[in-house]
């Protein structure tokens, strides 16, 4: 299970990096003892304020759960290049029914 931490850790940082050249206000903020990981806004472009989540990826019973994901990176897909298995990931964002229909396709 801590492998999978590991994995998380280095793709949230990786996904930090590429919206850091971007956007120096991202926030990267974990909670390891929880395996709780999240990626904020909080900033100002001119007039308008930028504040909310990006991204938000939990690990539950040894599988990383993308619970949010506002950004236009496919998450599962990076996590596929970094050597998580597809069996590994779960689209929480998704409801149980639809979840449960998509790892029916996956088999």
């Amino acid at each position: 299970m801590r492998s999978l931490t590991s994995k998380c850790d280095r793709f949230t940082c990786k996904f930090l990096e590429s919206l850091a050249s971007n956007d120096l206000n991202a926030q990267l903020i974990f909670d390891r003892e929880r395996d709780h990981y999240l990626v904020m806004h909080n900033e100002w472009r001119n007039d308008y304020r930028i504040y909310g989540c990006a991204m938000q990826l939990d690990i539950i019973d040894g599988q990383i759960w993308i619970q949010h994901n506002s950004t236009e990176i496919y998450i599962d897909r990076e996590l596929i290049q970094l050597g998580v298995s597809p069996k590994d990931i779960i689209l929480g964002f998704r409801s149980p029914t639809v979840r449960k229909h998509l790892t029916t396709i996956q088999t």
